[in-house]
Formats: C-alpha cells, sequence, structure tokens
C-alpha cells in the first residue's frame, strides 16, 4: 500500500520551513526553523530531525512517509547536491538529499527554491490546468522556474531557468550577488528596489518621505509605505523596477511561449505600484506574434506554502521512481 504521506521542505537563506502533506496536497502540520542558527550543516539537519521527527510522531505518521521533498538554493535536482548556496552559512558544495536520507532514512529529493514554487503553483495555485508557464518569484533575490508540455525545465546539468541572472544592462550595471553586473536580479528584487532607493536618493533633489530613513536601511516595505501616502520618489522606484521587469518578460516570451507567468514573493504585496508597470512594459516590448496571448498573474498561494508544498511533490516522485 502507498504510504500517504510527504515531507516538504523549504530551504531559504533566513528560515527553512517544513511540513507534513498528504496526497490531497493538505499540509497537515507544518513548522520553522533558523537556517543559519549553526555553524555545521551535520548541526542544522540534526535540528531539522529533532523538529520533523516531532510533528511526525504528533501526527500519528511514522512510517507513513513516502518520501522527502526540498527546494534550497542552487540544489540540483539531478545530482542532489547544492553546488553554490550563496546564502547558506556552510561551504560548498554539500550533498543534502544523501545526508538528509542518510539521517531519516527516507529517500530524498531536491530542485531550488524557485523550481519548487513552480511546481506547488502548478499543482495547487494560479498555475493548475497550465501545461507552459514561467514562474518568477521576487524575494532577496529574483528566481524562475520553466514549465514546458507540462515538465520542469532542468536543462542537462540541473541548472536551466536561472532567469534572474539574464543581464539588463550590459554597461555599467550593478554588481550581482552572482559575481557579474548588470543582473536582473540586481534591480527587480526586494533588494534591488532597497538599492533603486538608494541611489534615487542620492543623485535627486526632490523631497521624498524616504529622506526620514536611515538610508543605509531602507528597504523595499519601506517603499511601498512611501509610496501608499503619495510620495512621487517611491512612486518612481516602483516604476523603475516594474519596467525593468517588464522588459525582461517580454524577451522571456520568445524563448518558450509560455500562457502565462505567475509572479511569486513579498514584492507582489506592493499590488499596482508594481504590476501596473509590469504590464506597461510588457505590453510596450513583447513581439507582435505574441500580443495578446500572455498572461500575468500573482501567485494564489500562501508566501509560505507554495515552496513546502512544490518540494513536496518531489516525494511523491520518488514512489515513481521505486
Amino acid at each position: 500500500m502507498a504510504k500517504p504521506y510527504v515531507i516538504g521542505i523549504d530551504m531559504g537563506g533566513t528560515n527553512t520551513a517544513f511540513g507534513i502533506v498528504d496526497a490531497r496536497g493538505t499540509v497537515i502540520a507544518s513548522s520553522s526553523i533558523k537556517t543559519g542558527k549553526h555553524s555545521k550543516i551535520e548541526d542544522y539537519i540534526d535540528e531539522l530531525y529533532q523538529e520533523l521527527h516531532r510533528l511526525i510522531v504528533a501526527n500519528d505518521a511514522e512510517g507513513k512517509i513516502n518520501g522527502i521533498g526540498i527546494g534550497a538554493p542552487n540544489a540540483n535536482y539531478f545530482t542532489g547536491v547544492i553546488e553554490d548556496g550563496v546564502n547558506l552559512p556552510w561551504p560548498t558544495p554539500i550533498p543534502l538529499a544523501d545526508l538528509i536520507t542518510k539521517k531519516f532514512g527516507i529517500p530524498c529529493l531536491i530542485t531550488n527554491d524557485a523550481n519548487a514554487a513552480a511546481i506547488g503553483e502548478m499543482t495547487y495555485g494560479a498555475a493548475r490546468g497550465l501545461k507552459d508557464f514561467i514562474m518568477i518569484t521576487l524575494g532577496t533575490g529574483v528566481g524562475s522556474g520553466i514549465v514546458v508540455n507540462g515538465q520542469m525545465v532542468y536543462g542537462h546539468d540541473g541548472f536551466a531557468g536561472e532567469l534572474g541572472h539574464v543581464i539588463m544592462k550590459r554597461n555599467n550595471g550593478r554588481v550581482c550577488g552572482c559575481g557579474r553586473t548588470g543582473c536582473l536580479e540586481a534591480y527587480c528584487s526586494a533588494t534591488g528596489v532597497a538599492r533603486t532607493a538608494r541611489e534615487f536618493l542620492e543623485i535627486r533633489n526632490d523631497e521624498s518621505l524616504l529622506r526620514d530613513y536611515d538610508i543605509e536601511s531602507i528597504t523595499s516595505k519601506d517603499v511601498y509605505d512611501c509610496a501608499v501616502k503619495g510620495d512621487k520618489l517611491a512612486i518612481d522606484i516602483f516604476n523603475y523596477t516594474g519596467t525593468i521587469l517588464g522588459e525582461a518578460l517580454a524577451d522571456f516570451v520568445t524563448f518558450s511561449s509560455p500562457e502565462a507567468f505567475v509572479i511569486f514573493g513579498g514584492l507582489t504585496k506592493s499590488g499596482d505600484y508594481i504590476m501596473n508597470p509590469i504590464r506597461e512594459a510588457f505590453d510596450k516590448n513583447i513581439m507582435k506574434v505574441f500580443k495578446g496571448k500572455v498572461k500575468i498573474l500573482i501567485s494564489e498561494l500562501k508566501e509560505s506554502d507554495a515552496a513546502v508544498l512544490g518540494a513536496s511533490a518531489l516525494g511523491w516522485e520518488i514512489k515513481e521512481d521505486q
């Protein structure tokens, strides 16, 4: 008889969320730990095991877990290894799938966090029923998951779909965390919005509520709060950010002709301030043959649930592989 549950784990740079999920996609129990609390990956896995074991026992799930799926930064689906965890506190590569399998005694698959979010959206969210779409995650960075004909695109090495590192500004672009300059992530992530705010405050002379903040500590949430109050500079920051992202999406369409983009992450909470310039720039720059064919949707899933549910779907894949 098939085991009724899987575990989904979303490993972020700051927090790791996890849950026990049933075959209908219901998260029956969940919790989280601090990712960077431990200096050794083994100590992190020990705490993860303790917290998950507690949930498993409390929900009568011992011996009933089919598999473990993990979404993590730069995680390779094919090898089970985190090859370059730029936002993680441990040296890489990390053979995460193997370490988790040995600790839990349960088979494990991993993929990167944006791919996990895409799988969750396709199964439970705004992308239900879509076979061709691109997930864009706007958080500390810009991630993406590309689905073509109902299948995740991994490429030959497991790293396909790094659209956050498409270069948008070839000359004098911002330095990106990946080591290159001018990447989309450097402009359209939450941290990119904060960088734009600092730049605008330095090069412009107009009055702004943002000048009341410590310039080095400004966040994208601060920019949103000022935009809501009608602050022109804050609104211009969102227009600048949304225009760059809209132009990028128009270019991405030419690659796989998706039916939709699903936008996910904290920046979507800025609503029309970010979405209107995205849509305007997208419509202005898309090739004529694609015009009117591609929707831009906002994720329907809770920010914490999408990656956990998507990662959990990998646990069901394990059943098929055995």
